[in-house]
């Protein structure tokens, strides 16, 4: 790779690390800069004695001379121009090469990783903030596969916790809902309608003592797998399984494989017995729990006292079986920052069962709404389906007025890849320790650090691109000699410095603002320079820099799932 070449160069020759040359804050002053302080003390000498001596290095190193314009010793800084031409040249030549791989940094280790995302609760609905986690989650398989590791994405679906039982508890006696259970056949989405009877049995519940216990026996007689509420929990459990398939193929999103808590509760039960043994768990007012008091992590109950098992138990079973049967070297959970302390918890039960699991988590902060916090009990949520049908609305009207010369199916499915890319771009774009106060109309513009804004981008790409009928073989790289040409060129090679951060910070936003960076260089340079009409030598090389322009666009959109149109 021609820039990690160069820099490993210059930093042989400065005695530094090639992490420490820097880009300036002014593209005026450089294309990469190196601060000397810490260098200089090292040597014992003033730091812009040593820059002047190092511009010497640099200007009399004939390996250098291709690549290097200009050196300037400012102060404690040494400044480099890079050659134009060079730049050029290595930078489009290992771009066209090596297309849909440009940008790919092998880490040096790889590693086999289980990423968990995307677990839903069956008989709820999927909002707006479910869909935090899920892009969230696809977006770093695809980046951790991208530098290299073997990466295993998986879902674990809770379809046995209490939450069923108390829509089961509604569904069947509640008689807001009597039509519904005497004409289920004519519910069109069922899995979503749950998602209502949850809501309303959490309202019902809170002023019914003698709900509660029924919820209570409807529990365990789920556990128990037997009886009439069992029937019923494996007929509405696959109207959400159905649900979130729907919702997973309508993103183009795959999982290697779906845990259900359902299955590995009983090898959970067993577990808490071996850890009982072991007096990792313990005994308490007729519960069992983890007594974590003493490493500041608090007391986590994992069987009540009815007997009934809570979600550790079946957490510490599936942790178990996937590094037994995947042979993973790390497992990853993708989760709320308000599961964090349970995490924590179970990773400390593993560590005093002596156990070499290493388990992880990655959390994000809430997506709230102007509204405020979102809760699926009070119902006071957006949902999934809610929020796609609108932006996909709203997508359609704008496409609709730009083109009223296409036919109504391809208005339709741009605007269903407008709507989809702009749900997954907003929750990608913010860092995952931030709140995200989800705005419907902000999400679809049209104009400003947007999925639309990146995708017209890259269909004004690709339109530059179909207009022209040039061959492009061979093209004089000394006339990409403009500023704006040269930070383009920069910003090209710095995509993979972007995917190497992005990876080991574990951070698909970083690619969002690379992107972003990139498309306002792109627009900026196509408002100022003319590329079609210019004579021959100038407008081949123009373009062979656009054709590059739209290979890293495509790349970088795949890794946020966002869909590259060829038309806006």
């Amino acid at each position: 790779m021609y820039w990690q070449e160069l820099k490993n160069k210059l930093a042989s020759q400065c005695g530094v690390e090639a992490s420490d040359f820097v880009y300036p804050p002014q593209a005026e002053l450089g294309d990469l800069s190196l601060s000397l302080f810490n260098q200089a003390k090292i040597l014992k000498l003033k730091a812009p004695e040593l820059a002047i001596k190092l511009k010497d290095v640099l200007e009399n190193n004939q390996d250098l001379n291709k690549d290097i314009k200009e050196v300037r010793a400012l102060g404690p800084y040494l400044n480099i121009f890079l050659n134009e031409a060079e730049l050029a040249k290595e930078t489009i030549n290992e771009i066209q090469k090596k297309s849909i791989d440009f940008g790919k940094f092998r880490m040096k280790s790889k590693r086999n990783l289980m990423i968990e995302y995307s677990n839903g609760n069956t008989h709820k609905e999927y909002h707006v903030g479910h869909l935090r986690n899920l892009f969230f989650g696809a977006s770093l398989t695809r980046l951790l596969s991208f530098v290299g590791h073997r990466v295993i994405p998986v879902s674990y679906i809770n379809d046995f916790g209490i939450h069923v039982a108390k829509t089961l508890w509604a569904w069947k006696n509640s008689d807001e809902f009597k039509e519904q259970r005497e004409k289920k056949e004519q519910i069109i989405d069922k899995g979503r309608f749950l998602g209502t009877v949850y809501s309303v049995s959490s309202k019902e519940l809170m002023a019914n003592p003698e709900g509660k216990d029924q919820v209570s026996v409807i529990m365990k007689e789920i556990e128990n797998r037997n009886g009439e509420y069992y029937k019923l929990w494996e007929e509405t459990r696959r109207w959400s399984i159905d649900y979130f398939d729907k919702i997973y193929k309508n993103f183009n999103i795959h999982f290697d494989h779906i845990f259900y808590e359902s299955e590995v509760i009983q090898e959970g039960i067993k577990l808490v017995d071996d850890l009982l043994e072991k007096k990792v768990l313990i005994k308490s007012q007729g519960a069992i729990v983890a007594d974590l008091s003493l490493y500041g992590l608090g007391v986590l109950p994992v069987i009540r006292t009815d007997g009934t098992a809570l979600y550790a138990a079946a957490d510490l079973a599936l942790a178990d079986e996937k590094f037994k049967k995947y042979e993973i070297d790390e497992s990853i959970y993708v989760v709320d920052v308000r599961q964090s302390l349970y995490f924590k918890q179970l990773a400390k039960i593993f560590d005093l069962a002596q156990s070499d699991y290493k388990i992880s988590h990655l959390t994000y902060d809430f997506v709230t709404l102007k509204s405020g916090m979102m809760a699926s009990r009070s119902g006071n949520i957006i949902s999934y389906d809610d929020i796609l049908s609108d932006a996909i609305l709203r997508a359609k009207k704008e496409v609709s007025s730009r083109h009223d010369d296409w036919s109504e199916e391809k208005i339709k499915q741009t605007a269903e890849s407008l709507a989809k890319s702009a749900l997954s771009f907003e929750m990608l774009k913010v860092g995952r320790e931030k709140v995200i106060v989800f705005d419907v109309e902000e999400a679809l513009r049209f104009d400003g650090y947007t999925a639309a804004y990146l995708q017209y981008s890259g269909a004004r790409l690709s339109s530059i691109l179909r207009k022209s009928n040039d061959e492009i073989a061979q093209v004089d790289f000394s006339l990409l000699n403009k500023f704006k040409e040269k930070q383009i060129l920069i910003q090209l090679q710095k995509f993979s410095e972007s995917v190497c951060q992005a990876a080991e910070k574990r951070d698909p936003s970083l690619i969002a603002r690379y992107l972003f960076e990139l498309a306002q260089l792109f627009n900026d340079y196509y408002h100022s320079v003319s590329i079609l009409k210019e004579e021959e030598s100038l407008r081949k090389v123009r373009l062979s820099l656009i054709t590059s322009i739209q290979i890293v666009l495509k790349n970088a959109f795949q890794l946020l799932g966002l869909d590259y149109l060829e038309e806006m």
